[in-house]
């Protein structure tokens, strides 16, 4: 593959760090050979599910944390094999680093790990103010101030005393 440099692009990005930053990951995205495989499901509208197949993992060597809208799930194993002699050994144990870029608003609200897949589920939460809201033709801005309103307009008499 190829690297890009963007940073001629990037000096001309004003308020988009954070799209500078994606773009720059994903030029130099590693690759982990598709390890573990994992599936993205949309539930609902606003609900969606990462399974990752981690046969052999224990909660105990799972770790899922979410920061900056990256979402980072990491295995390590910590079982010692010096013991075992394997005849086929097709379960792969090795440790991983999967790494989901979130959308926007999107949080994580659980993660389960049943019968070697480990499930994270989560869910955009658009803020109330960001989302559309139909206005009503006619309706009056009751936020904007009235234009014949005295304590607004300024109308007040002044307190101040003129010089003679």
């Amino acid at each position: 593959m190829r690297d890009y440099d963007f940073t001629p692009l990037t000096r001309s990005f004003i308020g988009f760090d954070r799209m500078a930053r994606m773009i720059d990951a994903a030029s130099k995205a590693e690759t982990t050979g598709g390890y573990p495989p994992y599936n993205i499901e949309q539930v609902e509208e606003n609900a969606y599910r990462i399974e990752l197949a981690v046969a052999g993992f224990s909660e105990d060597e799972l770790e899922i944390v979410a920061h900056q809208n990256v979402l980072t799930v990491t295995g390590q194993k910590t079982e010692d094999d010096r013991g075992r002699t394997y005849v086929h050994r097709g379960i792969a144990g090795r440790g991983f680093e999967r790494r989901f870029q979130l959308a926007d608003h999107v949080v994580v609200t659980g993660a389960d790990l049943k019968n070697g897949l480990l499930i994270v589920d989560l869910r955009r939460e658009v803020p109330d103010a960001l989302k559309p809201r139909t206005i009503a033709i006619g309706a009056q801005n009751l936020s904007a101030p009235v234009a014949n309103d005295k304590n607004l307009t300024g109308s007040k008499p002044s307190k101040k005393v003129k010089a003679a």
